[in-house]
């Protein structure tokens, strides 16, 4: 608080702004991390740089990506981006090519960040589908965020982003985090969330082509499959995979959807 205040900056809304100020939830993040001093963390949006401090203390390198131009004066002026362990990158993360930059340095890369509220989901699914460099991500979200991430197929929660993070990654929820531990002090409640890359995907579907199909059934998640995707397939393809026409969007399961989409690569090949 008081650099932000030497500075005269207060945190931006518009950036999904939300510092951690409380030293105990900063230890707690480090722990749950488990970070070797051979481990590469690439962390986003570090803010004033509290989390990047402790990170700096146990981690072998830290690449820090911050867009806004203020912080950026800041985290040069309290750290050292010159240093072998610190590189700070001045972007939108959402515009980097993040694989080609983190590869250059190392193979693996684990993501720990209190992660901006506006931009958390999709860049977690934009990672995962893109970014095969970082292994493990341990990320500050909130909480409704953290309940759709882990939610399960019949659950009112589980949605396309569900089903994209649990395709490429097992995901569980590890801590609840109080929203008084934050600058400014946000009206929702965080969570700390594990996500760990699945090593050798046994899935050979195309997961574009799944992830097509189920955001069609999904944008019409009151209807059932056989009419979200009624241009797609007929009622016996449901039935030649086992599938509940009458199913809805969120009560098909993962392998379900795998089924259904090689179901379509078959009618296509055929036509």
């Amino acid at each position: 608080m008081d650099l932000l205040h030497k500075y005269g900056i207060s945190p931006r809304k518009s950036l999904g702004q939300n510092f951690v100020i409380e030293p105990n939830t900063i230890r707690q993040v480090i722990e749950l991390s488990s970070i070797k001093p051979s481990d590469f963390i690439i962390e986003i949006g570090p803010g004033i740089g509290s989390l990047t401090l402790s990170l700096l203390e146990v981690a072998g390198h830290v690449t820090a990506v911050e867009i806004d131009s203020a912080l950026v004066e800041i985290l040069e002026d309290s750290l050292e981006p010159e240093d072998k362990k610190f590189r700070l990158i001045h972007a939108d993360v959402m515009d980097l090519d993040l694989n080609e930059l983190l590869i250059a340095r190392n193979e693996t890369w684990k993501l720990v960040a209190n992660l901006p509220y506006n931009i958390s989901v999709p860049l977690i699914c934009d990672f995962l589908e893109r970014v095969p460099a970082i292994t493990k991500m341990t990320v500050m979200v909130q909480r409704e965020v953290a309940e759709r991430l882990v939610a399960k197929p019949g659950e009112k929660a589980f949605g396309l982003p569900s089903l994209k993070v649990q395709y490429f990654a097992e995901v569980k929820k590890i801590a609840d985090v109080p929203s008084s531990v934050f600058l400014p002090k946000p009206k929702v409640e965080s969570s700390l969330l594990q996500i760990k890359r699945l090593e050798k995907h046994s899935i050979s579907t195309n997961p574009e082509l799944l992830f097509e199909l189920a955001k069609q059934a999904f944008n019409q998640r009151r209807k059932m499959l056989r009419r979200s995707l009624k241009d797609i397939f007929e009622l016996n393809d449901f039935e030649s995979v086992g599938i509940d026409p009458t199913s809805r969007a969120e009560d098909i399961t993962l392998e379900e959807w795998i089924s259904l989409t090689e179901k379509f690569v078959r009618k296509r090949e055929k036509s």
